[in-house]
């Protein structure tokens, strides 16, 4: 068991500290996982994707069912609540709260047994839903509910919520799956939960213990409000709202706990784990995208579609459409459409029949077409076809959220309603005529195929008028809703949102036989209280309301550039506004696909998750010395990991750049605690990789010999386990000083070429690769040499000396070139760096924006030169008939893309190019070099990376752009991999 210590805040009351301190001690002594009461650990648990905040007491990240139970005893002992948690994802509020948070995720995350044969897996509360679909999938089977937090969100987290998804008019909801769940109730007793006969009900209904009051007395409660049970819930099928009394009224000889407890948000039971059923994968999907000039065209034609047995009919309207095309994660999509739609319908048809499906499709254009729906429809039958329409359709939530403007946010608080079908045109009507008489702006999304529209408007809640205006919307809504029939919750829960309307909207008899239902579970009200019944008021325990004024900090980078939207000149309150904008919808813990967050995905730790950085640093920011609290070593514990890949500043849908906010932090850290000598040496890597290939090949000895490497390991942290780079001596500067004067036609003027810190003396034949296929192509090169871009002091805090090498590279460059002349350069963390950093570091500086307007890829030069005719690559190359398994650069990838590289590669005649999906190699420049850091480091690369490249046979070629990257890859695989420079030139030039 851990503990991790820290200091509570000064202004906690000495009682409250006391509390803490005897907690703590007793979940040391009963519990095998971890027990973190310190403040930042506190502050990262105090949010989730709701627009509240409750800092809990401290947090409990239990390894098994046991610890589980230990917790639940201490802290009803000490009569503290408890708050089960899985991703945080939620939406209205159900996963924080003032007692102690239970952290599922980390390590009860197993699937314990998968039985195909029966259709069920048994898994821990902790199983994300798209690591239960990887497991299911070769037996052709998946988990039902089709979140678009799949990546994330956790099975527990399912149960507590009873989540949908878009395919719920198909698999229905949640509770529809699940067949057994090992919970701990309130008293921490372990019981199992199940579908019993009524003389099994009976028998364990005369057991002395609270299960045995569950079996006896419930089934009391059901007779006695029989009636407002009948009455009381809303008519429309689709309800994550208030107890499912329901589901046990309707059935005289069968009694289901398990299903009961589905959707009561971790008031009743801590759930476990669970057997859940899973259901017919289908192998093949179809899709309609109807384009239409409103979101009421859009709508109407939803009738249609439901005609055509869809298996999910989704809507999203342009101002999410419109935020995917600033993005390069989805901008992909904008290429798909046909003309500038308002709206746009995707009807799925999902099965085993390609040509029924195809059927489908063909009956619903047709209705489309003869009844005036819509202005085009696109098919899209095959996956490739498919994959940018499904990334933007899961991606809603985060592109609405990707608006913001500091504090104005789209919020969840009447986005979760539904309504029959039939009547969500009017219903719509009728809700955008509320909006628009409180004057709101929102954002409409969500499943028309079961009436549920995700509509989010957009609120100031440090403004107290917009929070009077936001509470008088939900009372509208909540009661236009009910005119139809709908629910107020429909899929996200009720939690701190909507809870303190269930009384209307139930009733009094049915709310109060729901109050009964909480005090039988739970009598001292230590399960997540606050939720469901005896909430407080929705205006309680606002995330942005509570957060007190940002202080005065004068900040190296600029953080307009980086699209904080708040601050003043002297750097008040931009920075923080820059780590603010995350609003914790939980991207950044997804594994399997996509780069962020690699550092998450090798320890599951919250702590290391783009979020719950932004959270320490908000934390941090907001203190009444934000310089000081910069440097608390316990703030750089959790900055500590983050690799700087950048990946969140495009993955994540609002763009919360952790690694500028990391490079100013750790500048502030610095001046607090000095500069240490490693990164120093690391800030000089331009200066020491010069000198080692001046001093080749003797600079190279040291990195053979074990005894200078553990001395390099105990002096300046350099892991002895990773090889150091190979200098070679006729570097790319020498070799374009000495090379003879090549006679070219130029036909298209100049281009500079930036020889970087790392290719130029370690890997020389690219700059040579590049330097020639250019001339080849028509340039006259010049190469700048003799400045450093300042990435490697960026990358270690180093600001002040960042910025003065950003400073003298672009004069240089701007003194000594052509105006519009591009620059390019074969190291993309290099290269990116002009037209990012630099405009973060010298945001005024004309030179930094007019630089940095001119980078190019090298690639696009040369796809470009190929396609004119320029460039000629050869079809009998070795190359012909090859493989390339292409591993993109995270700078790259986040900054602009790797279609050029893509297109490049495609264009070397013969080959086939396989583009791999394995996040971040996990070098990360200096990174992986550092011996407290280079298991981490491994551990990234061995998750998806080094086994995509081990699979590949012999014969085929691996290309990486990154210097970082084919380091990695060698020391992780054995295997070269090329620039794909290097591969032209070999196309170009091979005999």
């Amino acid at each position: 068991m851990t503990i991790t210590r820290g200091e509570r805040p000064a202004h906690e009351s000495a009682e409250n500290q006391e509390l803490a301190r005897t907690l703590q001690r007793d979940l040391a002594r009963d519990l095998d996982g971890e027990v973190q009461f310190d403040d930042y650990t506190r502050q990262l648990f105090a949010r989730d994707a709701s627009m509240y905040a409750i800092t809990p007491l401290g947090v409990v990240f239990p390894r098994n069912a046991d610890d589980v139970a230990a917790a639940v005893a201490a802290a009803a002992a000490h009569q503290v609540s408890v708050v089960p948690r899985g991703a945080g994802t939620s939406l209205a509020g159900q996963t924080v709260g003032p007692g102690l948070v239970l952290d599922l995720s980390r390590y009860m995350n197993n699937i314990v047994e998968l039985d195909a044969g029966s259709g069920t897996a048994l898994v821990e509360a902790g199983v994300v839903q798209d690591q239960l679909n990887r497991a299911a999938s070769p037996w052709g089977l998946m988990f039902g509910p089709d979140t678009s937090t799949s990546n994330r969100a956790t099975i527990g987290g399912m149960i507590g919520n009873n989540s949908a998804g878009s395919g719920s008019v198909r698999h229905g909801m949640t509770i529809d799956h699940v067949r057994e769940l090992d919970v701990v109730l309130s008293d921490a007793s372990r019981v199992r939960l199940d579908r019993v006969e009524e003389a099994t009900r009976a028998h364990r209904a005369t057991r002395p213990t609270l299960e045995g009051a569950l079996y006896r007395e419930l089934p009391e409660i059901v007779r006695a409000n029989y009636a407002a049970i009948a009455d009381g819930f809303p008519a429309h099928w689709r309800r994550a709202c208030g107890y499912r009394l329901d589901r046990l009224a309707r059935e005289d000889t069968v009694f289901d706990l398990a299903k009961f407890v589905v959707g009561s948000e971790g008031t009743l039971a801590v759930a476990t784990s669970a057997l859940v059923d899973l259901v017919p994968k289908p192998s093949r999907t179809v899709i309609a995208v109807g384009h239409f000039t409103s979101v009421a065209g859009a709508i109407d034609a939803t009738q249609d579609a439901l005609a055509c047995d869809p298996a999910a009919v989704e809507l999203m309207d342009r101002t999410i459409l419109d935020l995917s095309r600033r993005k390069i994660e989805y901008a992909s999509l904008g290429d798909l459409l046909n003309g500038d739609p308002e709206a746009l319908l995707f009807v799925s048809f999902s099965g085993d029949d390609e040509a029924e499906l195809l059927s489908q499709l063909k009956r619903l254009t047709g209705l489309w077409s003869r009844n005036g729906h819509g202005y085009h429809t696109l098919r899209a039958v095959t996956p490739a076809q498919q994959a940018s329409l499904l990334k933007v359709r899961k991606a809603g939530l985060g592109l609405l959220m990707a608006a913001s403007e500091g504090t104005r946010r789209p919020l969840a608080f009447v986005e979760d309603t539904a309504v029959d079908p039939v009547h969500l045109t009017e219903y719509t009507r009728r809700f955008k005529e509320v909006l628009d008489r409180h004057e709101m702006t929102a954002g409409f999304y969500g499943h028309c195929s079961v009436g549920c529209l995700h509509i989010r408007p957009y609120l100031d809640l440090t403004d107290p008028a917009d929070v009077v205006k936001m509470r008088s919307v939900a009372v509208e809504i909540k009661d236009l809703v009910a005119e139809y029939g709908g629910v107020n919750s429909s899929e996200h829960g009720d939690g701190l949102a909507r809870s303190e309307f269930n009384r209307e909207i139930f009733g009094d008899a049915l709310y109060d036989a729901m109050r009964q239902v909480k005090k039988l579970f739970d009598p001292d009200n230590v399960l997540n209280p606050g939720k469901i019944v005896d909430a407080p008021s929705m205006t309680d325990n606002l995330r942005d309301a509570a957060l007190p004024p940002a202080e005065p900090l004068r900040t190296r980078l600029s953080f307009e550039v980086i699209g904080a939207g708040a601050g003043s000149a002297d750097g008040t309150g931009a920075m923080r506004a820059a780590a603010d904008r995350c609003m914790n919808i939980g991207l950044c813990r997804k594994s399997g696909s996509g780069t962020m967050c690699p550092s998450y995905m090798a320890t599951r730790k919250e702590e290391d998750s783009t979020r719950g950085r932004a959270a320490a640093l908000v934390k941090a920011l907001s203190e009444p010395d934000p310089r000081a609290a910069l440097g608390d070593e316990r703030l750089h514990e959790v900055l500590d990991l983050c690799l700087m890949c950048k990946a969140c500043k495009s993955e994540c849908p609002l763009g919360v750049d952790m690694a500028t906010l990391k490079s100013e932090a750790l500048s502030h850290h610095h001046d607090i605690h000095g500069v240490p000598l490693r990164s120093r040496l690391f800030g000089s890597i331009r200066f020491l990789n010069r000198l080692g290939s001046a001093t080749a090949p003797l600079s190279n000895l040291p990195g053979r010999v074990p005894l200078v490497r553990r001395l390099m390991d105990r002096t300046v942290g350099i892991a002895p386990a990773r090889p150091l780079p190979v200098f070679v001596r006729q570097n790319l500067t020498r070799w374009f000083r000495r090379r003879k004067n090549t006679t070219h036609p130029i036909t298209q003027g100049t281009v500079t070429y930036l020889a970087d810190s790392f290719t130029t003396f370690t890997e020389p034949d690219i700059g040579r690769a590049a330097v020639q296929l250019l001339e080849l192509s028509g340039w006259d090169v010049r190469l700048e040499s003799g400045v450093c871009c300042g990435r490697s002091s960026l990358s270690k805090g180093l600001v002040d000396d960042a910025k003065n090498k950003a400073r003298h590279l672009a004069d240089t460059l701007s003194k000594a070139t052509e105006a519009g002349s591009p620059v390019v350069g074969c190291e993309p963390s290099c290269l990116m760096t002009l037209r990012d950093e630099h405009l973060s570091l010298l945001p005024d500086d004309p030179a930094v924006k007019d630089i940095a307007g001119r980078v190019r890829q090298v690639e696009e030069l040369l796809v470009e030169a190929i396609d004119d005719g320029r460039l000629r690559p050869r079809e009998d190359s070795w190359l012909a008939g090859r493989t390339l398994v292409y591993h993109g650069h995270c700078h790259q990838k986040a900054e602009v893309g790797t279609a050029a590289t893509v297109a490049l590669l495609n264009r070397i005649p013969g080959v086939s190019v396989v583009e791999l999906d394995a996040g971040c190699c996990g070098m990360a420049g200096s990174f992986g070099f550092e011996s407290e850091h280079y298991d981490v480091s491994m551990t990234v690369g061995e998750d998806r990376l080094f086994p995509a490249i081990t699979a590949e046979p012999a014969e085929t070629v691996v290309v990486a752009t990154g210097v970082s990257c084919r380091q990695q890859i060698f020391h992780g695989t054995a295997r070269d991999a090329w620039h794909p420079v290097q591969l032209l030139w070999e196309a170009v030039t091979s005999d």
